[in-house]
């Protein structure tokens, strides 16, 4: 008989759901301020760190829910972010011009000591550790 998927909300996923509060509330808040203050010297970076901020928001829902519809969440946004942190820090990497001021993603998440680029693959290795078998 298959064992059901675990929460993922339990046991170490909480600190991963700590983790990504903290980033969800400090990413969008960053954004929300950069465009409302600033928003004419660099666009595109400051819309990229609110999509940040939504993506982290989501998968902080998704992890902290119940249920396939969470996990399903969990997975798209996690993965997302996955896939945003490594073209956003490429292109910041190779293209710094046309960013001139940090997302959370440049450079991987440096402005955040790598954290943004090490989080979607602990997300990910939670989401498949904790699924049915």
């Amino acid at each position: 008989m298959p064992e059901p998927a675990r929460a993922t909300s339990s046991g170490p996923g909480r600190v991963l759901i700590a983790v990504y509060g903290v980033f969800a509330l400090s990413a969008t808040a960053r954004a929300l301020v950069q465009i409302a203050t600033k928003f004419h010297e660099a666009p595109l970076a400051y819309l990229l760190s609110a999509l940040a901020g939504v993506v982290y928001i989501l998968a902080t829902i998704g992890l902290n829910g119940r249920g396939p519809g969470a996990r399903k969440l969990a997975w798209a946004a996690v993965g997302f972010e996955l896939v945003g942190v490594l073209v956003v820090g490429t292109l910041t990497v190779f293209d710094a011009a046309d960013f001139p001021d940090d997302t959370v993603w440049s450079v991987y998440g440096r402005g955040y000591g790598f954290v943004p680029l090490v989080l979607p693959f602990i997300g990910l290795w939670w989401l498949r550790h904790t699924r049915a078998r």
